[in-house]
Order: C-alpha cells, then sequence, then structure tokens
C-alpha cells in the first residue's frame, strides 16, 4: 500500500531585475535576483487522482514573483521573500508553506573620475546573497546568507599535529597559502508573522554587513591553525553581533595550492621556505563544514 508522504511544486530558476530610478537625484539603483517558490498544503489528490483543481499553475506562481517584485520593494531580500510567500497563504486557503528562495547577483555601482555613476555597475565577482524563507501559518523562518565569496591569503595559515597513521602521507605545515569560497548562513529566530518581520526590516541589511564584514576580517587576520578552527570563530562573532539570530553555518571548500618542485631545472629551488610558485588544485578538495548554535 502506497501513500504520498511528502509534496510540494512551484516555479524555479524565475530571474528578476528591478531597477529603483530617484527622481530627485536622477540615480538609478539596480536588484538581479533568481527566485524558487515553492508551495506544500493540500494539494495530494494532483498526484493521487489527477486532480488539478487544487494546483496554482507553476506559470501563476511566476507572474505573481513579478507582480510582487513590481508592487513590493525587493529590498532586503528577506523582507520581499516574506511577502511574496505571505501572498500565496492569504490568496489559497489550501496552501499551508511557501518556500520562497531568493538569490541576489552581485552588482556593483562603477567609480568613474572619483566619483560613483548615476546608472552603471560591473560585477566584481560571483559572491551572492541569498535568502531562504519558509511562510507557514505559524509564522515565518528565515536564513540569510553569503555563497561564493571567494577568498585567499598567502601566508598566515598552518596545519599540524593531525592523525598520523599507516594511511597518512600528508606533510605538516606551519605556514601554507589558504583559499575558499566561502559558504556562509545564518538562522533568524522565528518570525510571528509578516508584521514582525517589517518590523526593523534594517536588521537584514546590517546583519549582512557584520557577516560579511567578520568573515574576512577574521580570514585575513587569524593565524589559523585550522579551517575547524577558524571557521569556529566566525561563527560565535556573528552570533555576538547578531543577537536576533540562533544559530550560524559555514561551509568551506579547502583548495589547495601545492608546491612544484623544480630542482630538476638546474638546481632551481621552489619548495619550503624557498617555494613562490604554485599549482592550483581544481580538485579532490577538503570540505570543511559547522553549525554552531545558541548554548
Amino acid at each position: 500500500m502506497a501513500r504520498l508522504s511528502a509534496a510540494r511544486y512551484g516555479k524555479d530558476n524565475v530571474r528578476v531585475y528591478k531597477v529603483h530610478k530617484d527622481e530627485k537625484t536622477g540615480q538609478q539603483s539596480v536588484t538581479e535576483m533568481t527566485v524558487c517558490c515553492l508551495l506544500e498544503g493540500e494539494i495530494e489528490t494532483s498526484y493521487t487522482q489527477a486532480d488539478n483543481s487544487v494546483i496554482v499553475a507553476t506559470d501563476s506562481i511566476k507572474n505573481t514573483i513579478y507582480i510582487k517584485a513590481k508592487e513590493h520593494p525587493v529590498n532586503p531580500p528577506e523582507l520581499y521573500a516574506s511577502i511574496l510567500g505571505q501572498h500565496f497563504l492569504d490568496k489559497y486557503a489550501h496552501i499551508s508553506a511557501a518556500h520562497i528562495d531568493v538569490t541576489v547577483h552581485r552588482w556593483t555601482r562603477m567609480v568613474i573620475d572619483g566619483q560613483p555613476h548615476p546608472h552603471s555597475y560591473l560585477r566584481d565577482g560571483q559572491e551572492t546573497r541569498n535568502v531562504e524563507a519558509t511562510v507557514t501559518r505559524d509564522g515565518i523562518a528565515i536564513k540569510s546568507g553569503i555563497v561564493g565569496l571567494q577568498v585567499l591569503k598567502s601566508t598566515g595559515s598552518a596545519f599540524h599535529g593531525f592523525v598520523r597513521d599507516e594511511f597518512t602521507t600528508l606533510k605538516e605545515t606551519w605556514d601554507r597559502i589558504l583559499s575558499t569560497d566561502v559558504d556562509a548562513g545564518w538562522t533568524w529566530k522565528k518570525f510571528a508573522n509578516l508584521a514582525a518581520v517589517q518590523e526593523g526590516v534594517e536588521r537584514f541589511d546590517a546583519a549582512w554587513e557584520a557577516a560579511r564584514n567578520i568573515t574576512l576580517k577574521t580570514f585575513a587576520e587569524d593565524e589559523s591553525a585550522s579551517v575547524q578552527n577558524t571557521m569556529y570563530k566566525m561563527c560565535e562573532q556573528i552570533l555576538d553581533a547578531v543577537p536576533e539570530t540562533e544559530k550560524t553555518n559555514y561551509s568551506l571548500p579547502n583548495k589547495h595550492y601545492f608546491e612544484v618542485d623544480l630542482s630538476w631545472h638546474k638546481g632551481l629551488q621552489n619548495t619550503g621556505k624557498d617555494a613562490e610558485v604554485f599549482a592550483p588544485q581544481s580538485g579532490p578538495n577538503g570540505l570543511i563544514k559547522c553549525e554552531v548554535s545558541r548554548s
């Protein structure tokens, strides 16, 4: 005997671009997003009985994403995701949850002749600002994050004292290159309703800026004994800086740079303290994750 134990559906990869035009200054601000919206509720019969009467068409979901982007602010993305999700619960009585994922792509205003340009931008990296919001009739759960922030430091990182046995070939090091693509997240304490999200909405931009600055400063300044220890320090600081969060997490690939032994060429020294030329590795790589919660 089979039963449908879980189901959700919706529209993915909806690309949205919005421009805000300040009539007084002539300055324009842009936001580009990719949105995913999945719905849950009393939709079982669409799967089990071919009953399409309970389906809000995914094309209608796509249209709603654009309409709500026109009607409401899209910044901060936590607010837009909450507004969008709440719409589906208010509009359709049989929908019990809306899962909204928003990825904000990076556009940085150009500086021309020392002055910020009123309407021209450049993409200075693949880093994105990410939001996952789940809107239910019991409240709104939000996770914010940073994905794809590429960082590297050429010294200030070590790795030694790890387990050594018959499987170990890795040498201990007291000085190495450390590079990673930062994937960081912080989960907010649950909001009772949309009004609670809207009240003090500036908290979301402040938290994103704090988390990004903490990540960069700690990465740069920490004399890292391991990726594990450095990322834990980052998590502690975010929890301190953003008291309305309940937990934070990091996922950091350890992108390796190997010394190139050139001694075969006229005795050229390029290892140890003489290493200057390295070979960046595409894989395999270490992958270190952690989640730190309030005690």
